[in-house]
């Protein structure tokens, strides 16, 4: 199936922390569980995602753009259903209520930029508008028009 559509995530792990690698640990299905309580509850869950871009804009791709990745879970995009099938996740390691840093904008705009050659994508959206009332990423912090803007996508792909 074609890709159409960027999905951008937020990710810390425990949540509201960042760095300890265990955003890596969880995609390659090793989240360490006893080294930290959160992490108990993961325990047994199977999540991809195609690429993680951390706080000071190192970015790692997981998966290849070429094959699904589990990021977006229930998920519907203008009808359709199963956005796994069809969309790249992109996680930005951050929180709802905790701001990006601008090495992430810049990594971001950068992978947009390059997927955008490869790939036929026409749209991005949040996790929150393809799971509403389920998901609130990348969350209010996130400047979508800064990220347009340079990232160079056309108007109409913006929520």
């Amino acid at each position: 199936m074609a890709v159409e559509l960027l999905v951008l995530h937020n990710i810390s792990l425990p949540p509201g922390r960042f760095g300890g690698g265990c955003i890596e640990r969880l995609f390659c299905n090793d989240p360490e569980p006893r080294s930290h309580p959160f992490l108990e509850l993961l325990g047994g869950l199977r999540v991809s995602a195609h690429f993680l871009i951390e706080r000071d804009g190192r970015t790692t791709q997981f998966v290849s753009c070429h094959q699904r990745a589990w990021h977006a879970g229930a998920s519907a995009f203008e009808g359709r259903t199963g956005c796994n099938d069809f969309s790249i996740g992109i996680e930005l390691e951050g929180a709802d209520f905790v701001a990006f840093e601008p090495a992430q904008y810049a990594a971001l705009a950068q992978l947009a930029r390059a997927l955008r050659i490869g790939l036929p994508l026409r749209a991005v959206r949040g996790h929150s508008h393809i799971a509403p009332g389920r998901k609130t990423d990348p969350g209010p912090l996130f400047d979508w028009h800064r990220f347009a803007r340079h990232a160079e996508l056309p108007a109409d792909w913006l929520p």
